[in-house]
């Protein structure tokens, strides 16, 4: 029933409002049931969020997606904001090197596999011989058997290893995707991970890899459409709502927490009483490491060896100069720290004649422990390098934002971890990037994750 309550439905509750919850309680919806979707903070969005820092709008981090993503896209269709992202009309990465001219990794008009042959063949960073052998590996991930469970046991950097590709092919080539989709590089990474990761994104379909970005900002991409699309299928969102234990029912599970109402007019909020929401279905759509703390006392073991996925760190630089410096929307980098940079200047309302670029570092262990200043020292020469008009230019601004467990760890043996949406437990359904898609910690992954969950419920 559209804008409504359903009386008599299935009732169920969503903890957590990340995209695997918005998914799971859309769906739910969508099916008549009575849905109630608690998310401790008071936005929704999950690790994908945007906030607002001297009068700009800035993302926490770069998330983009690929033409592949299917889910991912279909949800933003269905919130409505599909128009505030855009897709390349044809795979181009331009790669940057200090001292080196410009290249592009653009996909060719040959089908899947050799779409990319033509710019193997061109790439400068790599000896004739290293571009022989990388075609030659490409051709033997194809070979791969994914269901193979000895893929788990090994990395993709071993892998690469054997088959011809050292420290330099690596660095210069696989980590350009492994990194910012396994959020690992290459050395650390699953192969059955990454292998899944190269065959679906470039060596499956031609058009499979072009790169996908936000336009807008992710609150304007998720978080506020959601919390209408969310509206309008009659779901109950209660934001500042922390579940803080799970318990069996007759019925199915109830849910206790403590949700926050305003003290009084002014800032100040205070905690209400412990509430209890009952239901007949409940889906845990919260990161792993809460999820354990959530599941524990009702699924034992499985939910301690969540604590085993671990975590990889991501770090964002957000740098503002009083001029342009840098002519691509995009660029990665090769033979320099810097990984990937966007131009976030529209997006984020920068002032007339202003540039804001994001520096998004993925597998950012090092960089976590580093202060803003030791970040700024490192990083803004870098960036020197790279864009030559940013030697003459002034920084107006440079911050940091950190994800200390942006996702869980890409690493040999995790696919043993990763739970299905269903549990021992009836009427208790698990949803999140980290259960058992076959993605990596993605944005199609933390939806594919809530249409599970969704279709186990409603079973």
């Amino acid at each position: 029933m559209r804008g409504g309550r359903v009386s008599g439905a299935r009732r169920v509750v969503v903890i957590g409002g990340g995209l695997a919850g918005i998914t799971a309680a859309l769906d739910c919806a969508a099916a008549g049931a009575s849905v109630t979707l608690v998310e401790v903070r008071r936005r929704l969005g999950g690790a994908a969020y945007s906030f607002e820092r001297d009068g700009l709008r800035m993302d926490n981090g770069q998330h983009v997606f690929l033409r592949c993503c299917h889910a991912y896209r279909a949800l933003l269709a269905r919130l409505g904001s599909e128009r505030l992202t855009s897709v390349q009309a044809r795979l181009d990465i331009p790669v940057l090197k200090p001292g080196s001219r410009p290249t592009m990794l653009r996909r060719g008009s040959l089908p899947a596999p050799l779409q990319l042959a033509g710019a193997l063949a061109r790439y400068p960073h790599l000896t004739l011989a290293e571009r022989l052998g990388a075609a030659r590996a490409a051709l033997g991930l194809l070979r791969l058997n994914l269901e193979d469970p000895a893929l788990e046991a090994q990395t993709f950097g071993d892998w690469l290893a054997r088959h011809g590709q050292g420290p330099r092919a690596v660095a210069a080539l696989w980590d350009l995707i492994a990194l910012p989709t396994l959020n690992v590089p290459a050395a650390q990474a699953s192969l059955a991970l990454a292998a899944f990761v190269f065959r679906t994104g470039l060596l499956s379909a031609a058009d499979a890899g072009d790169v996908g970005f936000h336009d807008a900002t992710l609150g304007e991409t998720i978080g506020d459409p959601a919390a209408r699309a969310l509206r309008e299928a009659g779901v109950e969102v209660r934001l500042g709502w922390r579940a803080e234990r799970l318990a069996r029912t007759a019925d199915g599970v109830e849910v206790h927490g403590r949700g926050a109402r305003r003290a009084s007019d002014a800032v100040a909020e205070e905690e209400t009483e412990m509430e209890g929401l009952s239901a007949e279905a409940s889906v845990v759509a919260l990161p792993h490491a809460r999820a354990a703390t959530l599941l524990e006392p009702l699924l034992g073991e499985p939910a301690r060896a969540l604590r085993e996925l671990g975590s990889s760190p991501i770090v964002n630089l957000h740098v503002v100069y009083d001029r342009p410096v840098c002519d691509q929307p995009f660029a990665a980098g090769v033979g320099t720290p810097v990984q990937y940079v966007f131009d976030r200047t529209a997006a984020a309302g920068a002032p007339a004649g202003c540039q804001y670029l994001a520096v998004s570092l993925s597998g950012a262990e090092r960089e976590m422990g580093m202060s803003v200043d030791v970040l700024r020292e490192r990083y803004l020469p870098a960036l020197r390098e790279l864009f030559p008009r940013a030697r003459q230019a002034k920084v107006e601004m440079f911050l940091a934002t950190r994800e200390h467990a942006a996702t869980f760890r890409a690493a040999p043996g995790v696919g043993a971890l990763r739970l299905a949406a269903s549990t021992s437990v009836p009427g208790l359904v698990l949803a999140g990037a980290w259960t058992a898609t076959g993605w990596p910690a993605t944005l199609e992954g933390a939806v594919l994750s809530g249409h599970a969950a969704a279709e186990a419920v409603m079973r």
